[in-house]
């Protein structure tokens, strides 16, 4: 009876010890870590959840460029297994992402461990006709988030936008998902005109060079794109989240 109170005390101790981990996703399945990553992860963000082999089993989820690895970690009295490595306690676990941050996955590549995934996410402050959420859709259960849900800040909606070489005003449809800001020649196209990649953009700001209100510009490499909305609520909405975006990647570099 003792025995059997001990060993429960040592395992609640542990559940303690992990819960101020703020990368520690508990019961988060493995197709939700996925989801997680691939949408609002960069290159070596990584989580730890349970694993579905039992108590005292553990998965390291860990994003490689377009695709998720998962690395068992196993709970032993008071430490940790990973790998071929045993650690005395949590702080030593921890210790060893940040001396030691790289791992061998199946093929041999090796995974850079850069930042931890919080359970608890920043969204920006934006307003409610911004659709800020992970969108849950239908998995292998009914819990699950699928790899390719939207990342938490999603936005859509008609632009007009200005051409490159004859500098003409067109509405477009505009999608805004992970690090990406596709336009279309319309709502039902399925195919983009152009996808914009936000990691190479420097800014976004109101802009009030152009012979029209409510616009706002991005600044690339190449071009600054100028594009208008309907109204400067809407600008400023597209703004807010475009500016969180690129604040996101910036914490990720």
């Amino acid at each position: 009876m003792s025995s059997y109170s001990s060993s429960t005390s040592t395992a609640e101790d542990m559940s303690d010890e992990l819960e101020t981990l703020g990368w520690y996703h508990s019961d988060l399945s493995r197709h939700a870590a996925e989801a997680l990553l691939l949408s609002n992860g960069s290159d070596g963000s990584y989580l730890l959840r349970n694993s579905n082999e039992g108590p005292g089993c553990f998965a390291l989820s860990v994003r490689a460029k377009d695709s998720v690895k998962h690395f068992h970690v196993m709970r032993k009295d008071s430490g940790y297994a990973f790998g071929f490595n045993e650690f005395a306690s949590l702080q030593d676990f921890v210790n060893h992402f940040a001396n030691q941050p790289l791992l061998g996955s199946d093929t041999g590549t090796l995974i850079v461990l850069k930042c931890p995934y919080p359970w608890r996410v920043e969204e920006p402050s934006i307003y409610e006709s911004v659709r800020v959420h992970t969108a849950i859709q239908t998995g292998r259960t009914e819990n699950d988030l699928v790899a390719n849900a939207p990342s938490l800040g999603t936005k859509e909606g008609y632009l007009v936008k200005q051409g490159a070489i004859v500098k003409n005003w067109k509405q477009r449809w505009f999608t805004l998902n992970r690090y990406e800001l596709k336009y279309f020649k319309d709502k039902m196209c399925e195919e983009p005109l152009r996808t914009l990649d936000l990691r190479a953009c420097s800014a976004v700001q109101f802009d009030y060079s152009q012979d029209r209100v409510n616009c706002f510009c991005l600044v690339f490499p190449e071009r600054t794109f100028y594009l208008c909305a309907k109204t400067g609520v809407e600008a400023d909405e597209w703004i807010k989240i475009l500016r969180w975006k690129l604040s996101q990647i910036r914490k990720g570099r």
